[in-house]
């Protein structure tokens, strides 16, 4: 690939790529720069370099190097299982697939060797039977894929917005409303690449969450919230409680613990439900997971429909 600078200012050579390349970060950027991936007029260049006008930058993205998961003997614990997909009550602190730094460990790992290598294959070697995933921290209800036809089957369901998920969350402080809709956009954070922000129609996709408030705990001023997701934005419900002024307790990410009176050890947003359509007996299957022990000082005060 190659790009020839028209622009008669001198940024820096990272900034000017992370405008013109919108599907790379700007972390991904340098790193390719000091890799030497990127040349200026055939010369390797740094990340500081200025782009000046009529300089031919030539881009080389190499073919990610992608190891094939291995089974691991993890256990997993199993809501629902047959032929043709599985349903796992997810650990918090398990990540789904491997991924740069997560190699071992996942869930998929688990998954290969729980079902004898026998997943859905049309998620590439990386993510086998992966239909949908949860963050690292998040807990509760998942649907894996055990045959490709499973697989098509529940991506329809996640994209046509037929399936039913509620998570079930603690977050700081108290929402204005008993209970809402949250219809915003949701793309990356302009600044820091690592957070997922509220944006402008033009740069996010639709996100929905309704939410309703089961109570507050005024001694240390959280409130327990059910929500009921429309879509599936990266982060979508950890946005959007920082977007009306609730952060979720212990988000490593778009909460600060330093103003959070209870610190429970994990990020407290459990999948509790999930609804599907199962993709041969088309029979409509209703999973619970059990909340987890963290909730329980707020579970022993508020009733929680399931």
């Amino acid at each position: 690939m190659k790009i020839t600078v028209q622009e008669i200012t001198k940024p820096r050579l990272d900034i000017f790529l992370t405008s013109k390349l919108p599907d790379l970060t700007r972390a991904r950027i340098q790193s390719l720069l000091k890799s030497n991936h990127i040349l200026v007029n055939g010369s390797p260049a740094k990340p500081k370099t200025p782009a000046i006008e009529g300089d031919i930058i030539t881009i080389n993205i190499p073919e990610p190097t992608t190891e094939k998961a291995q089974p691991e003997n993890i256990p997993i614990d199993i809501l629902f299982e047959d032929e043709e997909l599985i349903v796992l009550n997810k650990t918090s602190g398990i990540v789904v697939h491997p991924a740069a730094g997560n190699l071992t460990g996942t869930l998929v790992n688990a998954l290969l060797h729980h079902c004898n290598g026998k997943l859905a294959e049309i998620g590439g070697s990386e993510r086998p039977g992966i239909v949908h995933r949860l963050d690292k921290d998040t807990s509760g209800c998942i649907v894996i894929a055990k045959t490709d036809n499973a697989h098509k089957h529940l991506v329809a369901q996640f994209a046509d917005r037929s399936t039913k998920k509620q998570y079930l969350t603690v977050v700081q402080g108290t929402p204005k409303k008993q209970q809402d809709r949250i219809f915003t956009h949701i793309g990356r954070h302009p600044v820091n690449r690592l957070k997922m922000a509220v944006v402008n129609p033009g740069s996010g996709k639709t996100a929905i969450t309704d939410y309703q408030l089961l109570g507050t705990l005024p001694e240390n001023d959280t409130s327990l919230i059910l929500c009921d997701l429309h879509t599936g934005r990266t982060h979508q419900i950890r946005v959007h409680m920082l977007h009306i002024g609730t952060p979720i307790i212990a988000d490593p990410i778009y909460a600060n613990a330093n103003k959070q009176k209870t610190h429970p050890g994990r990020l407290m947003l459990h999948a509790l439900n999930l609804s599907i359509t199962h993709p041969i007996t088309h029979e409509r299957l209703h999973f619970s997971a059990p909340i987890p022990p963290e909730y329980q000082p707020w579970t022993s005060h508020f009733h929680i429909q399931t």
